[in-house]
């Protein structure tokens, strides 16, 4: 088994196993397993995450979202969220990743709520389904108040971090003492430096947030 600590922490995205290893050996503090990083990740394989359970020793998030395109899910759609929660709640995870918005493009409290009663006691992070609402003050604050959701990630409302950066900035400074922020959005290994510099975040997520270099896969 392999695994770090770090004060800054690298959150990588991976779609696989290999790409789990590969970002350990390139630096990753933490893994976001999650599928179909071309719809902005589904939940994942379930065999793939226990492998990357098993043979990388990194804190593992998994992504809990049934398709691609909106964050307003119907009925069906949340009890499946539910079953997918059940099942990766029985692994040594980390926590679990989602996002329920309403057709105003405000959060759904209602089944964000069940989510987090099924997720519990795993750690819950607010996707970034945050950078879809209509005013991203007033839906961080909700999601300040919810105990049982532990961070957010964002891009500030913005495309990518730097743009969105005095957003970011301003929801750190306004409510860190009550959440975490992970910051998200074009973040690599190339930009990373200027981008911490320009935000100071003690969180950073992204699919090439480590640099590459070769590591034998087994």
């Amino acid at each position: 088994m392999i695994g770090r600590t770090s004060t800054i922490i690298k959150e990588a995205c991976v779609e696989s196993y290999h790409e789990a290893v590969e970002a350990f050996s390139n630096g990753a503090d933490r893994l976001e397993v999650c599928s179909r990083l071309d719809l902005d990740g589904l939940t994942p394989d379930k065999m793939i995450v226990e492998k990357i359970i098993q043979k990388v020793n990194l804190p593992v998030k998994v992504m809990i979202r049934p398709r691609g395109g909106d964050f307003n899910y119907t009925n069906t759609e949340i009890h499946k969220m539910c079953q997918d929660i059940k099942y990766f709640k029985d692994l040594s995870l980390d926590g679990i990743v989602i996002g329920v918005l309403d057709s105003n493009y405000k959060i759904d409290m209602s089944n964000l709520l069940k989510l987090c009663e099924k997720a519990f006691p795993l750690k819950i992070t607010f996707h970034k389904a945050i950078d879809q609402t209509n005013n991203i003050i007033q839906e961080v604050r909700k999601l300040s108040q919810i105990k049982k959701i532990h961070s957010i990630l964002t891009s500030g409302g913005k495309p990518n971090a730097n743009l969105g950066k005095e957003i970011i900035k301003s929801l750190i400074k306004t409510f860190s003492t009550d959440i975490d922020f992970i910051v998200a959005g074009s973040i690599t290994s190339d930009n990373f430096d200027m981008i911490h510099k320009l935000i100071g975040a003690n969180e950073y997520h992204g699919k090439n947030i480590v640099g590459k270099k070769p590591y034998p896969i087994t």
